[in-house]
């Protein structure tokens, strides 16, 4: 097992980084798509909705940065760029336009995917034995499973 980040072979750091930049990708753009939905919600559930999209977004940046630095700590380079981001990610852009339950349930799938994404980055991190790797992808990962659920709780 590897006691830092600079115990793990280059090989490994590489896979690993690889992994977490998926993640990032993908949590930049659900940022993004929570904080459209936050402009851009209406209806009688308009409140309610306004808040946890803002509560999703400001999650998700914080959670972005920590995977980005953890990307770093592993002496790899974290993707910066929105195109990137874009190109790589598995979540979409969503509709500014969009009824509030379509903008519900496509960030309940964008936080599915992430949590999907964050399991195969903590598994890689546990067969290269990198147990803080696994912890963050353990940790972000009960976050966006949270979120699923309770933006699927909205659902029913």
């Amino acid at each position: 097992m590897a006691q830092t980040a600079t115990d793990l072979p280059p090989a490994a750091t590489t896979e690993i980084a690889v992994a977490l930049n998926q993640a990032v990708a993908e949590t930049v753009v659900a940022t993004m798509l929570a904080q459209n939905f936050h402009w851009n919600v209406t209806g009688m559930s308009f409140g309610p909705l306004h808040a946890l999209f803002q509560e999703i977004y400001e999650d998700h940046f914080l959670g972005q940065d920590d995977l980005a630095e953890r990307i770093r700590a592993l002496g790899e380079t974290a993707e910066g760029k929105l195109a990137t981001h874009l190109e790589r990610s598995k979540v979409t852009e969503g509709d500014e336009h969009a009824t509030d339950k379509e903008m519900i349930r496509h960030l309940m799938e964008a936080q599915e995917t992430i949590g999907a994404t964050l399991a195969g980055v903590g598994a890689l991190a546990a067969q290269h034995g990198d147990v803080r790797t696994e912890d963050l992808a353990i940790e972000r990962g009960r976050a966006h499973d949270k979120f699923a659920w309770m933006l699927r709780a909205h659902l029913r």
